[in-house]
């Protein structure tokens, strides 16, 4: 069987398990069955298939994925992140659409203490959409800056896809975290200026409303008491990694206890939120090893098939340059995104894009760091982008999709912006990591 039949069986069987609703973990693993008999030895390949899975879930690199995914549960489940969302509420002053930047700057914070994407937008959706939209703001300027600042999440570490991605594809999982940062906040800064130059020129999209008067102390203490500490984590995760004195799953183990303390100090912890937190942690993390499991068996059976070596070998001889393969290959996630989730997306692209950076001698954190905007995007873009059926899940009835879709339209286009800056300029990506763990 040729390489290109080879690819197109394996990946139109996929297709058709995805248009039967199979999640992907299921669609892998009966792949992965089907291929291992066929191209890995029938018995033989069915056992070198359970090895595999039992390798793929054992790897060091892998287990600060729990651990970043406790901390963000702990923040939730506890409260302490609503107390942070209260004081950066207070902080937050006179400013053109307060509340829509209330969103983003608490999504910023939380981004870098919260492994989870998804949770970071219930928990901004549930809490500061009906406020906005009592206070009479535009539904796109509500709900677009709280989506938005959820698909940040996965750039700032913590990231449970971060280090997923830089595991899989063998990318240093410290670079690969720390290399996030400068792109995650330059997201960040373009949606609050992008909210207040739209709040200045059309105030109808988010009225002002009367503030109580607040001294100035008791504006800055919760900021102190409630926010601090958690950037405080942050710094303390991000040190570690970077001076050396801890590798990525000591940090994430810090930055977990850590987090834990916090909350007991603020004696918000209780053997039942912590109960809660650590199921939650154990259920999205069980999730996302059971995916890996069939990651490395698929690998292993393109290359065994030869739809790997052809697939490179094609683009070699072909003679395109380096550019218009990376764009290529940007415009194929894009794509992607718009259909199947990030872990899929992973799971189908790297075994082929890997090759490639290694034939065109890419710089390895910053594909990586572009591949992570374009998972990104792919969270917001629709039909099927995650963090649209999160909004759609925490928004009044009346909220029709079209209109969730209409207000993230211009953050997807400041993320194409940002996919397109980070191209031009390496250094938005590459500089930090350089910086801090050379």
């Amino acid at each position: 069987m040729t390489w290109w039949l080879s690819a197109l069986v394996l990946f139109g069987l996929l297709t058709v398990l995805f248009l039967t609703g199979l999640a992907a973990a299921f669609a892998f693993f009966g792949i992965n069955i089907v291929g291992a008999w066929i191209y890995l030895g029938r018995e033989a390949g069915l056992i070198q298939l359970i090895r595999n899975g039992i390798v793929s879930i054992t790897s060091f690199s892998l287990t600060p994925i729990p651990f970043f995914i406790l901390m963000g549960e702990v923040l939730f489940h506890t409260g302490v992140a609503m107390k942070a969302i209260d004081a950066i509420d207070r902080l937050i002053w006179r400013v053109p659409g307060r509340l829509s930047v209330v969103a983003v700057v608490a999504g910023t914070i939380f981004s870098a203490i919260s492994g989870s994407t998804i949770a970071t937008t219930a928990l901004l959706g549930s809490l500061l959409l009906p406020q906005m939209l009592k206070r009479g703001y535009h539904p796109n300027m509500a709900m677009g800056p709280i989506m938005a600042i959820g698909g940040v999440d996965m750039l700032i570490p913590p990231s449970a896809l971060t280090v997923l991605l830089g595991s899989l594809a063998g990318i240093s999982v410290s670079q690969l975290l720390i290399a996030g940062i400068i792109p995650g906040v330059v997201l960040s800064v373009m949606f609050v200026a992008w909210i207040v130059l739209r709040a200045v020129t059309n105030p109808a999209l988010a009225p002002a409303f009367e503030h109580e008067e607040i001294p100035l102390w008791d504006r800055w203490r919760p900021l102190i008491v409630y926010v601090l500490p958690l950037v405080l984590i942050f710094v303390v995760v991000v040190a570690a990694m970077s001076a050396g004195w801890a590798t990525p799953t000591e940090a994430a183990a810090i930055g977990a206890v850590a987090t834990v303390a916090v909350a007991a100090i603020y004696r918000a912890l209780s053997w039942s939120n912590l109960l809660k937190a650590l199921l939650g942690a154990a259920g999205i993390s069980g999730v996302i090893l059971f995916i890996i499991v069939g990651a490395t068996t698929f690998a292993q059976i393109l290359t065994f098939s030869g739809a790997t070596n052809g697939m490179v070998d094609m683009i070699k001889s072909s003679g395109f340059s380096a550019w218009p393969v990376l764009i290529a290959m940007m415009v194929i996630l894009l794509i992607l995104g718009c259909f199947i989730d990030q872990v899929s997306m992973m799971l189908i692209c790297l075994p082929f894009f890997m090759p490639l950076v290694a034939v065109y001698g890419f710089d390895q954190i910053w594909f990586g760091v572009l591949f992570l905007i374009c998972m990104q995007l792919g969270l917001l873009t629709p039909p099927f982008g995650m963090l649209l059926f999160t909004m759609k899940s925490v928004a009044p009835k009346e909220i029709e999709m079209r209109q969730i879709w209409s207000a993230v339209t211009p953050y997807v286009v400041m993320g194409l912006i940002a996919l397109v800056a980070v191209m031009l300029i390496p250094g938005l990506a590459t500089w930090l990591p350089r910086k801090l763990l050379s």
